[in-house]
């Protein structure tokens, strides 16, 4: 599946969007792109996972924002629906967040979620 405008089923915002082309850049990768997924472990029972990916696989879905390119798989888009991938900055570091209206509960770290 791939798709170039951002569903409804999941989004990446400008913010975030710009902080992956800054960590490409730097990383010496320009042209990557990001793969968003979800595994089972963490804390709370599934785990988000960030990686620069050099391209998707042919099921994947592939949103572009401000020009940079995220995979998604699709058992990941599963418990990814309805989220949006966020840049976040705060006094105790800067991250990527993903907002997960699915999520009943998280861990303090914010990568392992739970849903019901």
């Amino acid at each position: 599946m791939s798709d170039t405008a951002a569903p409804a089923s999941f989004r990446v915002t400008p913010r975030a969007a710009a902080e992956i082309a800054d960590i490409a850049r730097r990383e010496g990768r320009a042209g990557a792109g990001f793969r968003v997924s979800v595994s089972a472990g963490g804390c709370s029972g599934f785990q988000y996972g960030f990686e620069l990916a050099e391209a998707g696989a042919p099921d994947d879905l592939v949103i572009e924002e401000s020009g940079v390119r995220v995979f998604v798989d699709p058992v990941s888009l599963d418990l990814l629906a309805g989220s949006a991938l966020e840049w976040n900055e705060a006094l105790i570091g800067a991250h990527f967040v993903v907002r997960n209206p699915q999520a009943v509960s998280g861990c303090g770290c914010g990568a392992s979620f739970a849903i019901a």
